[in-house]
C-alpha cells in the first residue's frame, strides 16, 4: 500500500469515527453560569418559581430536562426540551388519566435512551385511600410521554411502600421500600432488569450503605461506580456517598460541601449530571418543621461543582 492511499484511508477513517461520537448540545444546563464548589439555586424563575419545586433530574443526552413542581396538593412532573438550541417552557407531563385529581408523580429518572421514565408514584384512585407509593413507569412514543403505568409485583407491592426508583444503564433499578428483610425502616434494593418490561426479585444491596434507619433519596450512577444517599450516617444534614469496590459497595462517606446546613429545612434527591460535573440536590421547608408535606411552603432545587465527591474517593 503506497503512503498516500494511506494517509488517505487514515483520513477517512478519522472523519467516520468522528462521526460516530453522539452530539454534545451546545446549551445543555438552559445558557447559566455553572456553579463552583458553592451550592446555588438552579434556574430562577425557569425551574424554581414561588412554587414547591424539587427533583431535576436531566437525559443522557441533555436534551430533556424533568423536574416536579407541586401546585394545590399535586406533584406534577414538568419537562423542558432542548430543540434547536433552545430550551422551551417547562411543561406538565400528564401522567395519570385525570390530571386534575390529586396525585403524585415525583423523582423521575431516565433510561439511558430517554424513552423509559420510572417515577415514585400515587394514583388518584390510591391518593384517596391514602394508600402507599409505588413504582410507575411512562413510555414516550413518538415524541410524547404517555399515561404511566404501575410496575408490577415483585418491584411495586400492595402492602408496603416503594420510592425513589433509579434506573441504571442496563435497565435495572434501585429503589426503597419498607418490605420484610429490611435492616431499618427503609432500605435500599436492586431489581435485576430481565427485559419486555419485567424485573427479577429485588435484592437488598446490603448492610455496608443500609442501616437501621431510613435510607431514603437515592442516586445510582449509570455504571453503578457510585451511589449517593441522603446521610443517616450521623446527626449532621447532608448526603453520603458510596464507592463500588471489588463490586461490594464501600461504607458511605458524608458530604456538605463544607457548609453548615440550615436546621429545618430537609435536604434530599441527590442526583449527578450526565457528565458528572454538577451535583444537584433539593430542600424543603415544612411549616412546623415537623409537619412534613402537608405542611410544606418551600421546596428549593441547588446545584454545585460536583469534583469534591469524586475527591473523596479512597478516604
Amino acid at each position: 500500500m503506497n503512503s498516500k492511499y494511506y494517509f488517505l484511508l487514515l483520513i477517512g477513517l478519522t472523519f467516520l469515527l468522528q462521526s460516530c461520537k453522539p452530539d454534545t448540545p451546545n446549551n445543555p444546563y438552559l445558557g447559566l453560569e455553572p456553579p463552583d464548589g458553592t451550592p446555588k439555586l438552579f434556574a430562577p424563575s425557569v425551574v424554581n418559581t414561588d412554587a414547591i419545586e424539587i427533583n431535576t433530574v436531566f437525559n443522557a443526552t441533555f436534551t430533556e430536562l424533568f423536574f416536579t413542581r407541586i401546585t394545590d396538593g399535586r406533584f406534577v412532573i414538568h419537562h423542558s426540551e432542548l430543540i434547536e438550541d433552545n430550551w422551551t417552557a417547562p411543561r406538565p407531563i400528564q401522567m395519570f388519566a385525570d390530571q386534575e385529581a390529586n396525585s403524585v408523580a415525583i423523582d423521575p429518572s431516565i433510561t439511558q435512551d430517554g424513552n423509559t421514565m420510572y417515577f415514585l408514584g400515587i394514583s388518584p384512585e390510591d391518593r384517596a385511600k391514602n394508600a402507599k407509593p409505588d413504582i410507575y413507569r411512562s413510555q414516550k412514543i413518538n415524541g410524547t410521554w404517555q399515561i404511566a403505568s404501575k410496575v408490577g409485583y415483585p418491584v411495586s407491592t400492595d402492602e408496603y411502600a416503594e420510592s425513589y426508583p433509579v434506573v441504571v444503564a442496563d435497565g435495572s433499578i434501585y429503589f426503597t421500600s419498607d418490605r420484610p428483610g429490611s435492616l431499618g425502616k427503609r432500605d435500599i434494593y436492586r431489581a435485576q432488569y430481565l427485559g419486555g418490561g419485567k424485573f427479577d426479585t429485588p435484592v437488598n444491596i446490603g448492610p455496608e450503605v443500609n442501616s437501621e434507619k431510613n435510607e431514603r433519596s437515592t442516586y445510582v450512577s449509570p455504571d453503578e461506580s457510585f451511589l449517593i444517599t441522603g446521610n443517616t450516617q450521623t446527626d449532621e444534614k447532608g448526603f453520603a456517598v458510596s464507592f463500588k469496590k471489588d463490586n461490594k459497595w464501600q461504607t458511605p462517606i458524608y458530604f456538605n460541601f463544607g457548609a453548615s446546613l440550615l436546621k429545618d429545612w430537609i435536604y434530599f434527591c441527590p442526583y449527578m449530571s450526565p457528565d458528572g460535573k454538577y451535583f444537584f440536590f433539593s430542600r424543603r421547608y415544612s411549616d412546623p418543621p415537623e409537619s412534613g408535606w402537608k405542611g410544606a411552603t418551600k421546596g428549593e432545587v441547588y446545584w454545585v461543582n460536583a469534583s469534591g465527591i469524586f475527591n473523596l474517593k479512597g478516604k
